[in-house]
């Protein structure tokens, strides 16, 4: 084993034992983190250590005390560091967990490709333990992981493995589902470029949304929103054609012809692009214009068949769907608040699901600020509420972030599209052939 990476293995556990030791502020904001992000975590026995591990390692690099990281307070509290080793512990602000994909197998290490951006890392193992189970991996094998820098050409593992085994592709798709939903943080954190541009696709999103219906939200009945949407996809998709300077009004095939490439080299490079070559010829050979190949926005059922759903857009906050906006509306627009239907079950209900985010509560302040500061001055029991003053504090008690996360409408990479694209196939293609086989059997 080289020798920088004994070193890193030392220097790590002697960064642990001291937040492990720490007393003060650094204890109290080690509890208090640990305890928020366990509570988001699987909680099966068998993924209870490695959770452990790995919130320990990430409260190395997110929290801050004193405007100064875990790591950062572990080297003042070293004087005497070696210029090199504080190097080295420094770089680990740049540890991240990542969804790899197996793609080499070597003897003292593997190498890794994050599926989330679809960027390699060489990873070497620091013990013996991390080499037997390297050992029995193979290409193509998922692994949940947090990595950290040694030196600028490879990375060693900062927590447990877990290992996740072949996928295929509609469990991919979940497991990058869950990886979302529980490491928010660690999305795109090895291609700020990814991210920027997911955030940028938010507000282009937004002011499509008020160029297509002329303000930021609409409410209608389930079914007629459905409708109104599918209308929305279908301008977008036409922007988008037009944007690219193509003309949706003829079909693939002519747009093909008028590009001078034969019918076989596009199947080719379809086909070399990870595409099925019976599926691209089926679609050369479709005189339908070019849009009829965008898929529908499907809403839920229950949005379906909601009574009523209001769509509000924010360039940073996203869409949301909320099927009791008007009613909270109501409750804010009648004398007696209370006299409004279930009106205490629904404040409570905006005020600790996380889904009705901050930007519900400016929207509403700005609406009106009167009502809304009355509101809550009695239903909180505080006389002397500010709605000005104290929305913002208040909301974090009920445990609201005042930073939104990347909304589900961003737009993702291109692999990530084109993989839960074909999950979604697979899926729908065994369900076709089940429901065939029910029918022979039944009338067989």
């Amino acid at each position: 084993m080289e020798e920088i990476l004994v070193r890193a293995k030392q220097l790590k556990e002697e960064l642990l034992d001291f937040v492990m030791d720490a007393e003060g502020d650094l204890a109290v904001a080690l509890e208090s983190f640990s305890a928020k992000k366990l509570s988001t975590l699987p909680k099966s026995q068998y993924a209870s250590h490695a959770n452990n591990e790995m919130v320990m390692d990430m409260f190395l690099t997110e929290v801050q005390i004193h405007a100064k990281t875990p790591i950062d307070l572990f080297l003042d509290s070293k004087p005497k560091l070696s210029t090199s080793d504080r190097s080295l512990v420094q770089s680990w602000q740049k540890s991240f967990i990542g969804l790899f994909a197996v793609t080499d197998i070597f003897a003292d290490g593997c190498k890794l490709m994050n599926w989330m951006t679809a960027k390699y890392y060489v990873v070497k193992t620091k013990n013996s333990y991390e080499s037997q189970l390297l050992s029995r991996l193979k290409n193509g094998e998922i692994l949940l992981a947090r990595i950290a820098p040694v030196t600028d050409s490879y990375w060693m593992f900062s927590t447990s493995i877990s290992i996740m085994g072949k996928l295929g592709k509609p469990k991919l798709a979940v497991a990058i589902g869950n990886f979302k939903q529980n490491y928010k943080n660690y999305l795109y954190t090895d291609a700020p470029e990814l991210l920027e541009e997911a955030w940028e696709s938010v507000e282009e999103y937004h002011q499509a949304f008020l160029d297509f219906f002329h303000r930021d939200e609409i409410t209608l009945p389930g079914y007629q929103l459905q409708k109104r949407l599918k209308e929305f996809q279908d301008f977008i998709t036409q922007r988008s054609l037009e944007n690219a300077g193509i003309d949706s009004s003829k079909s693939l095939k002519e747009l093909v012809e008028e590009a001078g490439a034969s019918r076989e080299e596009i199947v080719e490079v379809a086909a070399e692009m990870g595409a099925d070559a019976k599926a691209a010829a089926q679609l050369l050979e479709n005189n339908q214009n070019t849009k009829m190949v965008m898929p529908d926005i499907e809403l839920p059922n229950h949005l379906k068949k909601a009574e009523q759903v209001t769509v509000i857009t924010h360039p940073r906050w996203g869409q949301m769907f909320l099927t009791n906006y008007h009613l909270f509306k109501n409750m804010l627009e009648v004398t007696d608040w209370r006299s409004a239907e279930n009106s205490e079950k629904l404040l409570r209900q905006y005020l600790e699901e996380p889904e009705i985010n901050p930007s519900i509560w400016h929207r509403l302040a700005k609406q009106y600020p009167e009502k809304l500061e009355k509101v809550l001055q009695d239903f909180l029991n505080r006389e002397e509420f500010n709605l000005q003053q104290d929305l913002e504090t208040t909301l974090q008690e009920f445990n609201k972030s005042l930073n939104p996360e990347l909304p589900e409408i961003a737009s993702v990479p291109l692999h990530l599209h084109n993989l839960f694209q074909e999950a979604l196939i697979e899926v729908n293609g065994k369900s076709k052939s089940k429901n065939k086989s029910k029918a022979k059997a039944g009338f067989g």
